[in-house]
């Protein structure tokens, strides 16, 4: 396992190195939101609601070359997923979707309306991040605390 890291980690020094003795302009772009379990399922975030750790989203972006690239992310204990990309100048993300996938927790895996995915242009220069809004979770049947 330690060796595929040490694998890894070298053919992407190297990677940066022909990109950076060929003259190509490397542009570095991230994309992250959060996931969360709207409780109540009152369509706004109160004291009651909590993020989702290990929740599923998959961003596609098309490049302004023309290419397809698919990532998948996992939100972290704090329910933030990022992607993030170093590639040429001339390869960058041109417009992205990211859609949720799933939610591992066992209370909260019905997607709430408006959160099937969200389009955007990806316009960040180098070096600068696009947050997406929030995606949402509700639970199959709201607590009586709710109502």
């Amino acid at each position: 396992m330690e060796a595929q890291l040490e694998k890894k980690l070298l053919m992407g020094f190297l990677l940066f190195t022909v990109l950076f003795l060929s003259g190509v302009r490397a542009w570095t772009g991230e994309i992250h939101g959060r996931v969360v379990c709207d409780v109540c399922g009152d369509s706004s975030i109160g004291p009651e609601d909590h993020i989702l750790e290990g929740a599923e989203v998959a961003v596609l972006c098309i490049t302004k070359s023309g290419e397809v690239l698919n990532y998948q992310a996992f939100t972290n204990a704090r329910g933030i997923y990022t992607v993030a990309e170093t590639m040429p100048e001339s390869d960058r993300w041109d417009a992205c979707l990211a859609r949720p996938i799933s939610s591992f927790h066992e209370h909260c895996t019905h997607l709430g309306e408006g959160s099937s995915g969200v389009k955007f242009s990806y316009t960040r220069p180098s070096g600068y991040s696009h947050t997406v809004r929030t995606f949402v979770y509700r639970p199959a049947s709201v607590p009586t605390y709710c109502i």
